[in-house]
């Protein structure tokens, strides 16, 4: 396949990550955020293992744990705790500083370049989120702004990690390991803190269906995908989708309203998805031909 068509192909995964808002909100219970986590996560996992029938190695079991651990367990526990201390505008733009940090950590640990067009474009996509979702009432919690932060850095070193540990398995393979480790490690958490989740209804049926099997299940891979061909540097930008695609879902299905900052939000948001992608797709063109590079 074209690098075009892997990052099209890894965009789909944050323009669906986009629908969990509307399908937490309009189909599920309220008040239970760590099992619904829990829920997607293992249930997602368990249905990718039976599929790739694959378990990994005992070699693998620590790793596994750390990568569940900062992709979902950590990033989903610090997402709904600053979700709840924090304005949803507020909890999202911080959490928009992940490209930054993916970038300084694909530098560290794996080597990787940082171009100049590739910062602008994530600092650009940060303030694209704010002029999209920040409303003008926010306030800030010194606890959800650590929250916010922590989530940001934890799924930021999963993306990385995962470039680094990369098994030669498939990337379904390894989506389910992670997704299934990640779900293991909620599940204490979950029935210590929220107990008393209600038996599931058909929407709330549809809701965990929705969420473990299109929207981890098949988005992970997608995820993990482009992580191992393209590299965490070239996909983390295709995050900013997320929001965008949040507020157009509320749009088109809610009827909620746009501002004129929001479209302008939602044009920078574009923008710096092209940037970034350009600046990487220069890197990867000197990387092949030195010639180009001399140009």
């Amino acid at each position: 396949m074209s690098r075009q068509t892997d990052l099209a192909l890894t965009g789909l995964a944050p323009l669906i990550w986009g629908s969990s808002y509307i399908v937490t909100t309009e189909l599920l219970p309220d008040g239970f955020p760590l099992t619904v986590a829990m829920l997607r996560a293992l249930l997602a996992g368990l249905i990718l293992l039976a599929l790739v029938r694959h378990l990994p190695g005992r070699d693998w079991i620590g790793r596994l744990l750390v990568l569940g651990a900062l992709n979902f367990s950590i990033f989903w526990a610090a997402l709904f705790a600053a979700a709840y201390l924090l304005p949803g505008g507020v909890a999202a733009t911080l959490g928009a500083v992940q490209p930054l940090i993916v970038l300084g950590l694909a530098h560290l640990l794996l080597g990787s370049q940082i171009p100049g067009m590739a910062v602008w474009s994530a600092i650009t996509g940060m303030l694209g989120v704010a002029l999209l979702i920040l409303g003008p009432g926010a306030q800030l919690d010194p606890f959800g702004v650590i929250a916010a932060l922590i989530g940001a850095a934890s799924m930021a070193a999963g993306v990385v990690l995962t470039r680094k540990w990369q098994p030669p398995v498939p990337p379904v393979t390894f989506a389910a390991w992670q997704l299934t480790a990640g779900g293991l490690l909620l599940l204490p958490l979950a029935l210590w803190l929220e107990p008393g989740f209600p038996r599931p209804d058909l929407n709330a049926a549809i809701g965990i269906g929705w969420l473990s099997v299109i929207g981890a299940a098949a988005t992970y891979y997608l995820w993990f995908r482009g992580i191992a061909k393209l590299g965490p540097a070239a996909i983390t930008g295709l995050g900013f989708l997320s929001p965008l695609s949040a507020v157009l879902l509320g749009w088109l299905v809610l009827g909620q309203a746009m501002s004129a900052l929001q479209m302008l939000g939602a044009g920078i948001v574009l923008v710096s998805v092209w940037a970034g992608q350009r600046a990487q797709r220069v890197l990867a063109l000197r990387a092949a031909s030195p010639a180009a590079a001399a140009r």
